[in-house]
C-alpha cells in the first residue's frame, strides 16, 4: 500500500514538473496501453476469445489516435463491449485525455489551477487566459454536435434497420466528429465502410458536416460563436473573426473545393462510374472531406488511379486545423509556408497574408513540422516497401500518409502487412496524433535553454 502511495506521489510530481507537451504525449500512450489491455480480453470479441495482443494494440492505437485503420472487421470481430471500448478511445483520443481530466477538475472544483490551464491551452491551441471558457465550449459543443449528428443518421438507419440502426448512428456520429473513420455498418448489404451510401445526401452531408466541424478546431468554433452567433443574438453587430479563424476557414474551403474537383475529374469514369452526375458530386465532396483526416470511404479506394492516390496522400498529409480532432501538419502550417515562398519569390523580407506578417519563428516552426512530417512518411513508406515487396510503393506511401495524417483510409494494404509493419504504423499514427513537433519536444525538450550566444553564419542560398 505504501509503495502504491509512493508511486502516486511520484506520478503527481512528474505531472506538475514535466512540460505540457510531454504530459499530453504520455496521456495518449497511457490511453493506448489501457485500450490494448481491454481489447485483448475475451469479453471484447464477438467470439468470446482472446484477441491477439498485436491486433488489439494496433486497433487501440488507431482508435486513440482517431485514425481508422484496422486489421480486423470492426463489426464482426468486436462485441458490443469491445465496440464501446473503441468508442470511448475515439472520444477520449479525439479531445485528448488531458481535456477530459481538466474538465472533471473544473466540474468538481469549479475552477482551474494554473497547471490545468496550461495543459488545456496546449491541447487546444488556445491562449491560457481563456482556457476555462474554451474547455466548457469544447465539451458542450462536442456532445451537442455528436448528438445532432446521431439524430440525423437515425433518420436514415432506423427506418431501414429498426432498433439495430441506433447504435451504429451514435458510433458513426462520434467517430465522424472526432475524425476517426471507424464504423460498424458491416451489417449493411454490400457495404464496405460507407460505399452503400455513396450517393445518399443525408448520410454523406451529415458525416461531412461532422468531420469539417471537428476538424476546424475549438478556437475557430469559439470565435464563430462569439462573433457570428452570440453578438447578433445580443443585438450587436456581427464581429470580425480573428486572423487565425480567417486563415483556417479559407484554407479549409480551398482544400475541400480543390479536393472535390480533383476527385470528380479523376474518378468520374473510374470508381464513380456507376453513379449519376449529382451522386458523383456528393461522392467527390465526401471523399475530399474524408481524405483530409476522417477515413470513411464511399468508393473503392484500392481501385482508384495513381494520380488520385497522390492527391489523397497530399490531402491526408495536410490534414485539418490546429487544436482540432484532425491530424496532419495542419492547414495553417501550409499557409505559412506558401506565404513564405510567395514573399521570397517577390523579393520581400517577411511572409504575410491578409495584411498580417508572420514572425520568423512561426516560419521556422512550420518548416520544421513539414520536414519532420515528410521524413516520417517517407521513412515509413520505405520501411513498409522493403518489408512488403509484393505491395506497390504508391500503396504503401498512401498507407503511410494515411497513418501520419490519422486519416484511416487504406488501399487494402493494412490487413496484408506483416507484424513489424503494423508496429511501424502504430508509431506513425501516434506521432501523427501527437504532432511531429510536439512528439520531438516531448522527448528532447529541456527545462533550461543553452545560454551560449553563437556567431551569425553567412552563406549563399539557392
Amino acid at each position: 500500500m505504501s509503495s502504491l502511495s509512493a508511486l502516486r506521489r511520484r506520478l503527481a510530481a512528474w505531472v506538475k514538473t514535466a512540460p505540457p507537451v510531454r504530459v499530453i504525449a504520455a496521456s495518449f500512450l497511457l490511453l493506448v496501453l489501457l485500450g490494448c489491455f481491454l481489447l485483448t480480453l475475451p469479453v471484447s470479441s464477438a467470439a468470446g476469445t482472446l484477441t491477439h495482443p498485436l491486433d488489439a494494440l494496433f486497433t487501440a492505437t488507431s482508435a486513440t489516435c482517431v485514425t481508422g485503420l484496422s486489421v480486423v472487421d470492426t463489426t464482426a470481430h468486436w462485441s458490443p463491449f469491445g465496440q464501446g471500448v473503441l468508442l470511448a478511445l475515439i472520444q477520449l483520443g479525439g479531445l485528448g485525455l488531458s481535456t477530459f481530466a481538466t474538465g472533471f477538475s473544473l466540474l468538481v472544483r469549479r475552477r482551474l489551477g494554473l497547471r490545468e490551464m496550461v495543459l488545456t491551452g496546449e491541447a487546444s491551441g488556445s491562449d491560457m487566459p481563456d482556457a476555462a471558457a474554451l474547455l466548457r465550449l469544447m465539451l458542450g459543443f462536442t456532445f451537442l454536435c455528436e448528438g445532432l449528428g446521431a439524430g440525423l443518421l437515425m433518420l436514415r438507419l432506423v427506418p431501414q434497420y429498426g432498433v439495430q440502426g441506433v447504435w451504429p448512428s451514435v458510433f458513426v456520429a462520434v467517430s465522424a466528429y472526432c475524425n476517426a473513420g471507424f464504423d460498424i455498418l458491416g451489417f449493411v448489404p454490400g457495404n464496405s465502410s460507407l460505399t452503400a451510401f455513396a450517393g445518399d445526401p443525408l448520410v454523406s452531408l451529415t458525416i461531412c458536416g461532422l468531420i469539417v466541424t471537428g476538424g476546424l478546431g475549438f478556437v475557430v468554433v469559439r470565435d464563430l460563436y462569439l462573433c457570428k452567433l452570440r453578438a447578433p443574438l445580443r443585438r450587436r453587430g456581427a464581429g470580425r473573426l480573428n486572423f487565425h479563424s480567417q486563415i483556417c476557414l479559407r484554407a479549409t474551403l480551398a482544400l475541400v473545393g480543390l479536393g472535390t474537383l480533383g476527385f470528380f475529374l479523376l474518378e468520374y469514369d473510374q470508381t464513380m462510374s456507376h453513379l449519376n452526375v449529382l451522386e458523383k458530386l456528393v461522392a467527390a465532396l465526401f471523399q475530399s472531406v474524408n481524405t483530409r483526416t476522417a477515413g470513411f470511404a464511399s468508393v473503392d479506394i484500392g481501385a482508384q488511379t495513381s494520380f488520385t492516390k497522390v492527391l489523397s496522400a497530399a490531402l491526408m498529409f495536410i490534414g485539418g486545423c490546429p487544436g482540432s480532432t484532425a491530424g496532419g501538419v495542419k492547414t495553417t502550417t501550409l499557409v505559412v509556408l506558401l506565404a513564405a515562398v510567395s514573399s521570397t519569390l517577390r523579393g520581400r523580407g517577411e511572409a504575410s497574408v491578409l495584411r498580417h506578417r508572420f514572425a520568423p519563428g512561426v516560419v521556422y516552426k512550420s518548416l520544421t513540422v513539414v520536414l519532420l512530417g515528410l521524413a516520417v512518411v517517407f521513412a515509413d513508406a520505405t520501411a513498409l516497401s522493403l518489408l512488403n515487396p509484393e505491395i506497390r510503393f504508391i500503396d504503401v506511401l498512401y498507407e503511410a500518409a494515411s497513418a501520419f495524417g490519422t486519416a484511416g483510409l487504406t488501399a487494402g494494404v493494412t490487413t496484408r502487412l506483416e507484424p513489424v509493419s503494423r508496429l511501424i504504423l502504430c508509431v506513425t499514427m501516434f506521432i501523427g496524433r501527437v504532432g511531429p513537433l510536439s512528439f520531438g519536444l516531448s522527448i528532447w525538450m529541456r527545462a533550461k535553454p543553452s545560454p551560449a550566444i553563437l556567431p551569425e553564419g553567412r552563406m549563399l542560398i539557392g
